[in-house]
């Protein structure tokens, strides 16, 4: 299944987008593999974020954001709709930055949150 640009939940930022192409172009990602957005169960506040480089599996939905090749799991856009990934370069914050407007609560470290 295809999702739009448009309709997908998750928003990248410029410097995400810029990071990103820089893994693409740089790591050594299999063929076919897109970027896996997504949750799982875990971590301090219940859920875990989830982003890897992964083969799509039969249920996945595919979207190219931004020019990056993603896939999500549509019963995972529930947690993620309206979700914006940021890459940070502070001291504070370095790496991926997941501002989630439907968190209720989110751990120390940004990784993990509650619905």
């Amino acid at each position: 299944m295809i999702m739009t640009e448009t309709n997908t939940p998750v928003r990248l930022t410029p410097s995400t987008v810029k990071e990103l192409k820089r893994i693409l172009s740089e790591d050594n990602i299999a063929p076919g593999h897109r970027l896996r957005i997504g949750v799982k169960g875990g971590g301090c506040s219940g859920l875990t974020y989830v982003m890897a480089f992964e083969a799509p599996k039969a249920e996945d939905e595919w979207v190219e954001i931004e020019g990056i090749p993603c896939i999500i799991n549509p019963a995972h856009a529930l947690y993620l709709h309206g979700m914006e990934i940021d890459w940070g370069t502070g001291l504070d914050a370095r790496g991926f930055i997941f501002n989630n407007p439907n968190a209720s609560a989110t751990c120390g470290c940004g990784t993990s949150f509650a619905i």
